[in-house]
C-alpha cells in the first residue's frame, strides 16, 4: 500500500489507521473503540529516523525499541530514549510506533469500561471521575467534562525539547507544534488532538541543541514495572557562572494534555539555580492546578522531581547517595 491509497481508504467515513496496534486493539477488545473500517498503515515507508545539520527527524512508524536504542537519539535526546524505556515492557516497545504512542488514549478506568459514564467515550453522558475515584486522575487542565490523564511518556520528553509534528491529509501536508497538537477538554473531552479526519502523522522532528543534549527523564510511580506516571518529568538545564542560560520542563502524570509553561520558565532565566529559585518556579507552573482530596499528592511529588531534576546540588547528592547505597 502506497502513502496515497491509505489516506484514499482513511478517507472513508468511521476509517482508522492500525501499525503496531498495542493500543487500538485493546479498546476493541473493551468494547470502547468500534471503527467500521480498520487501514493498515505498518508497511508505509515512515520508520526511518535522519539526523540533519539542525534536527532529528523520527518516522511516525519507527518502533519504539528503536528509537530509544538509537546512538543519536541517546545522545543528543536522552530524554527521549529514557521515556520511552520508562514507559512499556520491551515486548510492547517492540510493537509500538512513534505516531501510536502519541495518538494512544487516556488509562481513565471509567473511560476503558463501558459501564460508566464518560463524556470521552460518549459525548454528554457525563464524567464519572469529578464525583468517583480519582487520584490518579488530572490536577492540570481539568474541566468539568473530563479529568483523565495523558498517558504518553514519550510527548512529555517531545514537548520539552520543542518537538514538531508533521501531518498529511486530504488537504496536504502541515506541521504543528507538540505544544498545539494536544486539545483541552473544555466541552469537548472526545476530540483529543488536532488531527482532522483523514490525517495521518508522517514524521516527529526535534530541533538539534545544546539544552535538548542536556535534557534527563524522570518518572514516579506506585511500581516499578511500567506503571503509568503518577508525575514525570522530562527537564533540561544550562547554567553558566551560577545562573540559568536556558531551562525547558515538562510535565506528564498530572495534565489531561502533557503539560509545560514557558512563563513560569521565563522566571529562572538569568537567575541563580537553587532550593528557592526552584520553589518560585513551581509556585508559578503549578498556580492553575486544580487538585481533589485524593490526587493533590501529585503536586508534592512533581515539586520534588523537579527540585531533583533542575537543582545540581540535588543531583550531586542522588548520586553520591546511589554510589553509597552500591557499595
Amino acid at each position: 500500500m502506497t502513502l496515497e491509497q491509505a489516506l484514499l481508504e482513511l478517507g472513508r467515513p468511521d476509517s482508522r489507521a492500525l501499525a503496531g496496534g498495542t493500543s487500538l486493539v485493546d479498546l476493541m477488545k473493551l468494547g470502547v473503540e468500534a471503527p467500521a473500517r480498520l487501514v493498515d498503515i505498518g508497511s508505509l515507508p515512515l520508520a526511518a529516523i535522519t539526523l540533519g545539520q539542525s534536527a532529528l527527524s523520527i518516522g511516525a512508524l519507527a518502533s519504539n525499541s528503536e528509537i530509544a536504542s538509537n546512538e543519536t537519539v541517546e545522545r543528543l535526546f536522552p530524554a527521549v530514549s529514557q521515556a520511552i524505556l520508562a514507559g512499556a515492557s520491551g515486548q510492547i516497545r517492540n510493537m509500538a510506533s512513534l505516531a501510536g504512542n502519541l495518538m494512544q488514549r487516556t488509562r481513565c478506568p471509567y473511560f476503558r469500561s463501558t459501564d460508566w459514564p464518560c463524556n470521552k467515550r460518549q459525548p454528554g453522558s457525563g464524567c464519572t471521575a469529578a464525583s468517583g475515584s480519582n487520584a490518579h486522575h488530572a490536577v492540570l487542565g481539568v474541566s468539568a467534562s473530563c479529568m483523565a490523564v495523558n498517558p504518553s511518556d514519550l510527548a512529555v520528553a517531545l514537548l520539552a525539547l520543542d518537538a514538531e509534528v508533521h501531518l498529511v491529509g486530504p488537504s496536504g501536508r502541515r506541521s504543528v507544534p507538540i505544544s498545539q497538537f494536544y486539545l483541552l477538554p473544555a466541552e469537548t473531552p472526545e476530540i483529543e488532538t488536532v488531527l482532522r479526519p483523514g490525517e495521518l502523522i508522517t514524521q516527529v522532528v526535534l530541533p538539534r541543541s545544546e539544552l535538548a543534549a542536556a535534557s534527563t527523564y524522570l518518572k514516579l510511580r506506585g511500581r516499578a514495572s511500567y506503571e503509568f506516571a503518577s508525575a514525570s518529568i522530562a527537564s533540561a538545564i544550562l547554567v553558566e557562572g551560577g545562573v540559568v542560560r536556558d531551562v525547558a520542563v515538562a510535565l506528564g502524570g498530572l495534565g489531561v494534555v502533557p503539560w509545560r509553561d514557558r512563563t513560569a520558565e521565563a522566571e529562572l532565566i538569568g537567575k541563580a539555580i537553587g532550593r528557592q529559585s526552584i520553589e518560585r518556579y513551581c509556585d508559578a507552573l503549578l498556580a492553575a492546578a486544580s487538585p481533589t482530596k485524593d490526587n493533590a499528592y501529585k503536586l508534592d511529588l512533581a515539586r520534588g522531581a523537579i527540585q531533583r531534576c533542575l537543582d545540581p546540588d540535588r543531583a550531586r547528592d542522588d548520586v553520591t547517595a546511589r554510589g553509597s547505597s552500591a557499595e
